[in-house]
């Protein structure tokens, strides 16, 4: 049904009710500002999540008894509401969130989409945002949507007939833009040292930010690279114009970008836009390391907050201070470890805190929480350089991590590494 307003459209949502909401760049943030006012009227609402954009007005703590977050990956916008015991943290693999769903395991009364306008058969897209939502989709009772016209039409699991919708409104309203991270020089070393593992052929897994847009820019000379990704950015427009990423060396997919969502420029969103060349899919699908391990030379690059001299990876949280979340990370690290001649990267700066913090240390922070097991583990990188941490003792890892660790550090991280573990350094 057709209404006028975001507001008519979640006052279709009731009492007690659990509701899905689409996320990162496709965030219908129209719809979340009109449930934080209708959710004043409702009781035991719980609003289920990845990162989401523009949805401050859910962290208001009068929606206490009315509504609460709960993510399954903190963003900006929730990070200080779990923080304070306003919203709850589940950490799981972004690719099992579908199955959860499909299962029963999590219940769903509604879901909460942004898509773009119905084409001549009445199919909407999902747009820049596939993630979980189409398995969302397939099970809530109601569908509200919110039909933008800047929302671009990708290709994939995206489509959803506009007969689905228990109500939809239309309002044309931007995007949200995230212009690419500006480089500095210790990103650019970063780059450039992660470019050294990655030869002709190989086919990336990575996320955004300064480090994969740095590394991207060092990869002009290569050839027939191809993507099979979680997410990807503006970092790839280049190389794919240049011929550089044309995916000809994919066994999966061949010929075609996989990715479940999107995040970027506007420049980023009119590419994707009806590109037959990009298949939006199924996150429990692009996650999954039994289709990731079919392509060969899966090269999969991440980050992490802090790594210790066992190779142990934490990369959701600081000490008992949750950051962002599990995601994909640990799908593709064990997919590409599984892929013919794959190999993967946790790649992040040696230092926090302006060069004051070691992000290499003896020990993890207390309730710091393993993301990368030590036995997944195979590249570290930072600006000083590469460790290679497969098949290698306890003993030789941390003198390989010691090695790329940050100089005015080393000593101590070797003092520590005999006194704590016992190694011989």
């Amino acid at each position: 049904m057709r209404v006028s307003s975001a507001v008519e459209a979640v006052s279709a949502i009731g009492n007690d009710e659990v509701i899905w909401c689409q996320s990162m760049a496709a965030t219908p943030y129209v719809l979340l500002d009109a449930l934080a006012e209708v959710a004043m009227l409702r009781r035991n609402l719980t609003l289920l999540q990845l990162h989401t954009e523009r949805s401050g007005a859910l962290c208001n703590p009068d929606l206490q008894g009315h509504l609460r977050q709960r993510a399954f990956f903190v963003g900006k916008a929730t990070r200080a509401a779990v923080r304070d015991g306003l919203a709850d943290y589940v950490p799981i693999f972004l690719s099992e969130i579908p199955k959860l769903f499909r299962s029963g395991d999590q219940s769903l009364d509604a879901v909460l989409v942004q898509v773009s306008p119905p084409d001549a058969h009445g199919y909407c897209s999902l747009g820049i945002s596939v993630e979980a939502t189409r398995a969302a989709l397939q099970v809530a009772n109601k569908v509200i949507a919110w039909v933008n016209p800047k929302m671009p039409r990708t290709h994939g699991d995206s489509f959803v007939h506009i007969d689905r919708f228990t109500r939809y409104f239309e309002q044309e309203a931007p995007l949200p833009l995230h212009t690419p991270a500006e480089q500095d020089p210790i990103t650019q070393q970063i780059g450039r040292n992660v470019a050294s593992l990655i030869g002709d052929g190989d086919c990336l897994q990575m996320g955004i930010g300064a480090i994969p847009d740095a590394t991207l820019a060092c990869l002009g000379d290569r050839r027939d690279l191809g993507i099979h990704t979680e997410m990807f950015s503006d970092g790839v427009l280049p190389l794919v114009r240049s011929g550089v990423i044309n995916n000809s060396q994919k066994r999966k997919h061949r010929g075609r970008i996989v990715t479940t969502f999107a995040m970027g420029s506007q420049a980023l969103y009119d590419f994707v836009d009806d590109n037959p060349e990009v298949a939006f899919l199924d996150v429990e699908y692009t996650n999954d390391t039994s289709v990731i391990r079919q392509n060969k030379q899966v090269m999969a690059i991440n980050s992490a907050l802090q790594v210790e001299l066992s190779g142990q990876v934490c990369a959701d949280s600081l000490g008992t201070s949750i950051y962002s979340g599990v995601g994909g990370q640990m799908d593709f690290v064990r997919g590409a470890s599984l892929s013919e001649g794959g190999r993967s990267v946790i790649a992040l700066p040696a230092t926090a805190r302006g060069g004051e913090v070691s992000r290499i240390s003896a020990i993890l922070s207390p309730g710091a929480g393993v993301v990368t097991t030590r036995a997944h583990v195979h590249y570290i990188v930072t600006e000083y350089g590469v460790a290679n941490l497969r098949a290698k003792s306890m003993s030789e890892r941390a003198a390989e991590l010691i090695r790329v660790a940050a100089p005015q550090f080393q000593e101590d991280l070797a003092r520590e590494a005999r006194e704590l573990w016992g190694l011989k350094m």
